[in-house]
């Protein structure tokens, strides 16, 4: 798909929103800062708000996949398989990860969903009572440390009023259920929001099932006049089979089937617990102090699907991972304002500390011999270690408006990371890989804003990031030999961004421009004997534009755009692994792997507060490259939805239905890409036309 029918398909779609005559007032919104809440007109950077109504509106309420689109820079697919979570990069950034969150740091009511490491996971996200989601990109992502291309932070909403009880349920296609219970309110000095949802499914593809059961809740203090206490706490349970990707030709021959998953009977299980507490106060009417600690563990089993014969080798860690993770951090924030040579300045400067400690298991996945095996199930020990990972980041970001229509903000963090791993399972051609590993970085960030009206900012910035390697990573050396792989380091990264915002027609208008050039970008160098190992790459850029467009107006119509164009590519040839030998040269210009070029989404829809509402959506993408050497891609697509409903407000209660019909042209595409699949299984296909329904119910007693 070229840039000429992208173009042509956004103008389609506009057109009729573009005609409206009425005109409405967009809601105001803010974004959360170090410095605290901002519009987003005056935020140096692209950052983007996606309101709970938005992210519930016609949608099953299950992954974030379902209502992000909008957000330019953002690539979030559902890649139809729970034991491997959303696949999610911003920029570029997280593209290279096979499962879980890489490089984008997610936060959760202010908690780390993203561990020390830069592992994440969004599995815990409660849909059913989240006020709204964050994504921030580009420079002053840094200012939030190790494995940040790109922020997300995910809000519960605060219970307001009398108390409300919502329960729901809805349906669709492949066998899928969710039901949801939320519970809100305030009484003097407390306010609370409890949720709970249940969502099983057939899943699409064969050996797709999957169940998860999250259970999400925030309570309010008002402690006195000038401070208070908010109490966090989230739960999460899923049991998962895992379908595994397919190759060209198996996707080619049956793009449901998954023989190599049933015959391995992989699948996943986690459980997940944590809390937290936010304690703000004013101090002075210049002065505020936030404190934020919080605790978890997590626990996670999986079954893969690697072959008795490559767990012959000593070195082998098994076919089954079984993980406990036990973590716990906090962060301390003094905020004061004032004035600078006789103009408005404030600094925020807090420190940040994030801990965790993994005891990590891994068995065959076999019993009996190997060349008559009993497959999916645990067999005997192969793996034993002791992890920690820690970090200590104190940080700084000032902003001083120096003239009426100038702002500069600076910020730094400086972030030290370390690693440290005791080996319990020592055998005959298996080694001690007991070590240890620190690194730490100065992350600047600058920017310049000018506003000539209130309408219209102008801004560029500069920041630089890093990305350190995950346990995983550091695991298993290139040349074979025992202990952390100590010659990887972590990558570097110089951010620019320009960029334009403007309230324009009462719509909003986004526009930026970026590059970034990042050096010892981490990739895959070699997996064989169910070991990965991974190197460095000299060079990457990154070079792109955003486009958003937002419009609603007065009789209740809606227009929302976004465009994104990446040029994400390998600046330097290398090898993985060396020697070279030429099927294993990445060559310069090779385009990073996972990263649609162009991405482009458009909804036009009616929504009123009450009554019937209707729209359309359609998402656009790029071919993707699978492999580093680009050998290996997967088609662009373009895919269109339809939904409606009614709402309606009776008294006390609010009735709210709706049906959804997803890929209406039931057009068979490939919905994401495991990026550098050591045995060539990419393809994760997308489902074709599907179906949903459902209905929700609010009494406000």
């Amino acid at each position: 798909m070229n840039k000429t029918s992208l173009a042509f398909i956004g103008a389609a779609i506009a057109a009729p929103a573009l005609a409206q005559s009425s005109v409405g007032t967009l809601p105001a919104i803010t974004v959360t800062t170090p410095l605290g809440a901002t519009p987003p007109l005056s935020v140096a950077g692209s950052v983007d708000s996606v309101p709970g109504d938005q992210l519930r509106n016609a949608q099953m309420q299950v992954n974030l996949s379902e209502a992000m689109g909008s957000v330019p820079g953002l690539q979030i697919q559902n890649r139809q398989n729970y034991a491997q979570d959303l696949q999610l990069s911003v920029r570029g950034f997280g593209a290279r990860a096979t499962f879980g969150v890489r490089g984008v740091r997610i936060y959760v009511d202010g908690v780390p969903a993203t561990m020390p490491d830069g592992q994440g996971q969004t599995s815990n996200i409660d849909i059913g009572t989240a006020d709204r989601v964050e994504v921030l990109r580009g420079p002053f992502s840094a200012l939030y440390g190790n494995s940040s291309g790109g922020v997300m932070q995910v809000f519960t909403q605060d219970g307001q009023g009398a108390p409300q009880l919502g329960f729901g349920v809805s349906g669709g296609s492949f066998g899928s259920w969710r039901e949801s219970l939320q519970l809100g309110g305030s009484t003097g000095p407390f306010s609370y929001m409890l949720g709970a949802s249940h969502f099983e499914t057939d899943g699409y593809r064969d050996h797709s099932a999957a169940e998860r059961s999250i259970l999400n809740g925030k309570l309010g203090i008002q402690l006195d006049d000038d401070s208070k206490l908010t109490v966090v706490m989230n739960g999460v349970r899923v049991r998962a089979q895992d379908p595994l990707g397919l190759t060209p030709q198996q996707y080619a021959q049956d793009p449901r089937s998954a023989a190599l998953a049933e015959q391995y009977n992989t699948r996943k299980t986690v459980d997940q617990m944590q809390a937290g507490a936010i304690y703000e106060r004013r101090i002075n009417a210049d002065n505020d102090l936030r404190l934020m600690v919080y605790a978890g563990e997590r626990s996670t089993t999986q079954y893969q699907s690697i072959p008795p014969s490559a767990q012959l080798a000593a070195s082998s860690a098994g076919g089954v991972i079984d993980l406990k993770r036990n973590y716990a951090g906090m962060d301390a924030r003094w905020t004061t304002r004032g004035q600078l040579a006789g103009r408005p300045f404030e600094l925020a400067s807090g420190i940040a500390y994030d801990n965790m400690d993994e005891d990590r298991l891994g068995y065959n996945n076999f019993i009996g011999s190997p060349a008559s095996p009993t497959l999916g199930v645990q067999g005997r020990l192969r793996r034993d270690e002791s992890n920690n990972v820690h970090n200590v980041d104190p940080y700084v970001q000032g902003k001083w408006q120096f003239a009426e229509q100038w702002t500069l903000e600076a910020g730094l963090r400086y972030s030290t990371v370390s690693f440290d791993s005791t080996d319990h399972y020592i055998a005959p051609g298996n080694g001690n890989d007991s070590g240890s590993a620190s690194y730490e970085k100065a992350l600047p960030v600058l920017s310049l804003r000018y506003a000539p009206s209130s309408d219209l900012s102008l801004y560029g910035a500069w920041g630089r990031g890093y990305e350190t390697p995950t346990l995983n990573e550091l695991s298993y050396r290139p040349d074979g030999q025992s202990g952390f792989n100590f010659a990887l380091k972590p990558s570097t990264s110089d951010n620019f961004e320009l960029g334009a915002k403007t309230l324009l027609a009462n719509g909003f208008l986004t526009a930026a421009v970026f590059h970034t050039r990042t050096a010892d970008e981490i990739v895959t160098n070699s997996s064989s004997g169910g070991r990965s190992t991974f190197r460095n790459a000299p060079s990457t850029e990154r070079d792109g534009v955003e486009l958003s467009w937002l419009h609603e107006t007065v009789s209740n119509w809606r227009t929302q755009l976004a465009y994104t164009y990446t040029r994400a590519r390998y600046a330097d040839a290398f090898c993985a692994p060396l020697p070279c030998s030429g099927s294993n040269l990445v060559a310069d210009g090779n385009q990073i792997p996972g990263v649609a070029p162009q991405f482009f989404y458009a909804g036009f829809g009616y929504q009123p507060a009450q009554g019937w509402r209707a729209g359309v959506e359609l998402r656009a993408a790029a071919r993707i490259q699978a492999n580093d050497q680009n050998t290996v891609s997967v088609p662009g697509y373009a895919v269109a939805s339809l939904y409606g409903g009614y709402l309606l407000r009776l008294d006390r209660w609010t009735l709210n239905a709706f049906a959804r019909v997803d890929n209406v042209f039931d057009k068979g595409y490939i919905g994401s890409v495991i990026v550098n699949e050591s045995n060539g299984r990419y393809i994760e296909p997308a489902p074709g036309r599907a179906w949903m329904a459902g209905l929700s119910a609010t009494y406000q007693f």
